[in-house]
């Protein structure tokens, strides 16, 4: 690779693997070119050339020196620093090959082509952090030197206050890079923010679209209030629409930007149906092929409808945030958008330039006209946050949400009617501001949550997966906040007790209530499949063996067996009985409607035939059109490791070894059994290497593998074994997932130590 190639990538080139080299932004746009999206002509300018830049003139290690600012600093010092630092930067000059790169590149884009020039850092877009607004962008900017300057200008963003204090609440520690994308204007009417989510309430059901005239950076920097619309993923429907209120629009001429009055009388949507359904199928297309919600930038110019970015939601894994159920004796002074969950109370500290945050107090409301990016190092001290424009997917909405503050958008009068010293409360779940200190009744809100501590860093990180078994929806909440992966295995069968209050299946078929139970039994599995959102949650379907479910009130109608553990049960049930799984079927499609992060696994699956016939019963069902959810099945049966290849060929897309099922078929002996319990051994050699076939097997033919069972929590040198073979997740009780965490992470430092040392020798 020549120098050339080393500081400039076209952006059709690139991916998102080349993330490191041209930051998160660049990899995405480039991601999207390759995969055949509308993306404008584009390269970028990579984090080798600043280093390299930096290194040139002599500043590198001073500015790695203060990569982040003390903790313990003054805003003013803070402040000085930071562009004592961009100054170095500015000031620095671009070596000539450099600049004939960069130049070079840019030429080819058109004879003095506008351009915007953003800043594309590592981190930046990331799945855990957006750094959304932190670094600076440019747009409109003509001619090969004012390239330069605005290259330069996204370098020493870099070292800004606001782009220092993010990274010490990240604790990024590392010496920062950045890259630069420099991309063709987009001369638009029309633009706006797509969410694949909903932002503020996790739900994946929905795509929420932000829209105004002009160029997007009203919209993202929160100049404006946007337009709201939410669309149902599922069909496309138009749920809600919100008009918004701008003043002022900001077009792109030859000359420069120039920013236009709009009639603040005008009541017509800035999107009509036909243009908010093009944008609802692009953004649906574009979490399709990076299979997790996106918060994208769109645009539209002579009606055609262009990308200029993409990320991942940073913020569906925050904790559940309390939400008000409503209080009658409070009296609203304020309604706007709520852009970030959870309510705050506190004094008003109205704010309406960044030099005046030295006069907010620590847990104070910063009510203001909007909160730029810029703000950031006052806005990590504020208790909640009210501005008078901006829509809930502007950056510092987006910023807001990930530092855990309750926000108020579009209150419109906020500043106007709110006063210094005030006490108020801050609704940022329904965007309403109360007078005074109000007390709201509190329910959790299914953001996909989990535990602050697993939300934003867990204490031990594994490749391997760890999930956990459960039972009912009464845990759901307190174990999803907890540091796990999802659940790797839902028993219907175990839900059915509670849900049904005791009542048999098959009597409730007969009773003519089939509506009744996959009401009863869609309710539990959504409570499970809110808490864990968007994690997966694999729901397995009924287990029933006889002897285990006669005593149900109907259930009568089970078999006498002398041998109920090998009889009449999983897969081979729902041949003879299709009529009991086509009920959960009924659950899951009506579940999946809003919670697509629920799967469908199949029991005791025993021969091939029988699996080919169950799955033809699922594509005969609504269900089986829902490509999106995977099918799995559990490895129960020793047959499983000479069928596995076939299985694959059905089209299933996972299995989950069930040790406790498969170690009592593999060696002949009850687990059940009080005198035989000295022979039932999972680490016994013959299911071990049975386990072994199974991933093996699975993994060539493509299929993700889990392992359901405590040993693993125990045993390092069971970890270790499947480890070594390659297994993707496994799947524990709760309340073993912390030591499993822990005895898989061990495990997997053992076998990275044993690669270095082979490497060293």
């Amino acid at each position: 690779m020549t120098e050339h190639e080393l500081w400039v990538r076209p952006i059709a080139e690139v991916g998102a693997a080349d993330a490191p080299t041209v930051g998160g932004k660049s990899a995405n746009l480039g991601e999207l070119t390759r995969a055949g999206f509308p993306v404008p002509p584009a390269f970028a300018v990579t984090t080798a050339a600043y280093l390299d830049a930096m290194d040139a003139a002599g500043i590198r290690s001073r500015l790695a020196a203060e990569a982040v600012p003390d903790p313990d600093v003054d805003d003013a010092t803070l402040i000085r620093t930071s562009a004592e630092l961009a100054a170095l930067v500015t000031g620095s000059t671009v070596p000539a090959g450099m600049r004939a790169a960069i130049v070079s590149a840019y030429e080819s884009l058109g004879p003095d082509a506008p351009v915007a020039v953003r800043s594309s850092a590592p981190a930046e877009d990331a799945s855990d952090t957006s750094f959304a607004g932190i670094h600076e962008s440019y747009t409109n900017v003509i001619g090969p030197d004012a390239v330069i300057r605005a290259v330069q200008a996204c370098w020493a963003s870099l070292w800004s206050e606001r782009a220092r204090t993010y990274r010490g609440l990240l604790g990024v520690t590392d010496e920062p890079s950045i890259a630069v994308v420099v991309q063709v204007m987009v001369k638009s009417e029309l633009s706006g923010v797509a969410f694949t989510a909903d932002p503020r309430t996790g739900e994946l059901d929905r795509i929420v679209i932000e829209a105004a005239l002009g160029l997007g950076e009203v919209v993202v920097g929160g100049q404006v209030e946007p337009d709201t619309y939410v669309v149902a993923k599922d069909g496309l429907e138009v749920l809600d629409v919100h008009l918004g209120h701008q003043e002022f629009r900001i077009t792109s001429t030859d000359s420069g930007d120039s920013r236009v009055a709009v009639d603040p009388t005008r009541r017509t949507r800035v999107l009509d149906d036909g243009q908010l359904l093009r944008v609802a199928r692009l953004a649906a297309g574009v979490e399709e092929h990076y299979g997790r919600p996106q918060d994208l930038e769109f645009a539209f110019a002579d009606d055609e409808l262009w990308i200029v970015q993409t990320r991942p939601i940073t913020t569906l894994d925050q904790p559940a945030a309390p939400a008000s159920s409503g209080n009658g004796e409070a009296r609203a002074l304020l309604a706007g958008l709520g852009a970030g969950p959870g309510t705050a109370t506190g004094r008003v500290r109205v704010l309406h330039e960044l030099v005046d945050g030295k006069k907010l107090s620590d847990g104070e409301i910063i009510v203001a006209p909007m909160t730029r990016p810029d703000w950031l190092p006052i806005l990590r001290r504020a208790g909640g946050i009210v501005t008078d424009g901006g829509g809930i997917t502007c950056h510092a909405a987006i910023v807001g949400r990930e530092l855990g503050k309750p926000v108020v958008v579009g209150a419109r009068t906020a500043t106007k009617d709110l006063k210094d010293g005030q006490l108020i409360t801050v609704d940022g779940n329904a965007g309403v501001v109360f007078d005074g200190a109000v007390h709201t009744a509190e329910r959790p809100v299914a953001t996909g949550s989990a535990s602050a501590a697993s939300a934003v860093a867990a204490e031990t990180v594994t490749a391997t997966a760890v999930y956990v078994n459960l039972a009912t929806p009464d845990a759901a909440e307190s174990v999803a906040a907890t540091d796990v992966d999802g659940v790797g295995l839902l028993r219907a069968e175990f839900m059915i007790t509670e849900a049904l209050a005791g009542e048999h299946p098959s009597h409730m078929i007969a009773q003519g209530r089939r509506d009744e139970y996959v009401e009863k039994m869609a309710g539990g599995l959504a409570r499970i499949a809110a808490a864990f959102a968007p994690r997966p949650v694999v729901y397995r379907a009924i287990d029933l063996r006889s002897n285990e479910f006669a005593d149900l009130e109907g259930g009568e109608v089970e078999p006498h067996e002398e041998n109920p553990m090998i009889g009449y049960r999983g897969c081979f049930r729902y041949i003879r009985d299709p009529e009991l799984f086509s009920l959960d079927l009924d659950v899951l499609h009506r579940v999946r409607r809003t919670h697509p992060n629920v799967h469908l696994m199949i029991p005791f699956v025993r021969t091939r035939w029988e699996l080919r016939d169950c799955l033809a019963q699922l594509d005969r069902h609504p269900l089986g059109s829902d490509q999106r959810m995977q099918r799995w099945i559990m490895a129960e049966v020793p047959s499983v490791v000479y069928w596995l290849p076939e299985y694959a060929k059905l089209g299933i897309h996972g299995v989950s070894i069930g040790t406790n099922d498969l170690t009592q078929l593999m060696l002949g002996v009850d687990r059940d059994s009080e005198v035989c319990k000295d022979l039932f051994d999972t680490l016994d050699p013959a299911v071990l290497d049975a386990i072994d076939h199974i991933i093996e097997r699975a993994s060539a033919a493509g299929l993700t593998t889990s392992l359901c069972g405590q040993a693993v929590s125990t045993s390092t040198d069971l970890a270790e074994h499947l480890v070594r073979r390659g297994i993707t997740s496994v799947s524990v009780a709760p309340d073993a997932a912390a030591q499993t965490r822990r005895t898989v992470a061990r495990a997997e430092q053992r076998i990275l130590l044993d690669r270095a040392r082979r490497v060293g020798a």
